[in-house]
């Protein structure tokens, strides 16, 4: 098996977050479980050059290698606090910088973060439209965190715990299960 890249992307814009230590854990276990790298970044790692693009090619080079990093990766951790019932604007803003089939199949187990309950159906309804936009291959399990679900920044629910250790295994699934290049389907 070669050596899989595992990379989780936050979409918050201030540090530290509890959300870039939950996708970034996430990430470490979906590593961990395929054998693989992992690497987590956030917006703020993408520097000044990002907030004004327009298209890739107006990224300064460091941005411009996260954003090929996230393209090259086997599977993405994706995740954004949530504000106002959706992801943040910088995080939608770096996926408009896209083209539409970048992420064709790609493996994401999408997350979200959130002050408490109501806020929950982001990934379904707010994440999961966005990446099956890109005919990414969203795994079923979806992961939120409230408030209540941290201690000390940690995360501290074996509830939340018991989903990531679910989506993880869709991912092993997933890196494991053999992919043909051209599927065709009889009309």
């Amino acid at each position: 098996m070669s050596r899989n890249t595992v990379l989780g992307l936050s979409g918050n814009i201030t540090r530290p977050s509890k959300t870039r230590a939950f996708v970034g854990l996430i990430a470490a276990q979906t590593a961990a479980a395929v054998s693989a790298t992992a690497d987590t970044f956030d917006l703020l790692d993408l520097g000044l050059s990002f907030r004004q693009a327009a298209r890739l090619s107006e990224l300064d080079e460091p941005a411009r290698r996260r954003v090929d990093q996230l393209l090259n990766a086997d599977v993405l951790v994706v995740g954004s606090p949530t504000y106002k019932g959706s992801y943040t604007g910088l995080f939608k803003h770096l996926f408009d910088l896209l083209d539409p089939a970048s992420l064709k199949g790609k493996p994401i187990i999408l997350t979200a973060t959130g002050g408490g309950d109501r806020h929950s159906l982001i990934v379904e309804h707010q994440l999961r439209p966005l990446f099956g936009f890109f005919e990414a291959l969203t795994l079923p399990t979806g992961i939120y965190a409230s408030e209540k679900d941290f201690a000390d920044g940690q995360l501290a629910s074996e509830t939340i715990r018991a989903r990531i250790g679910q989506a993880v295994s869709e991912a092993v699934r997933v890196i494991d299960s053999p992919r043909p290049n051209n599927i065709h389907l009889a009309a």
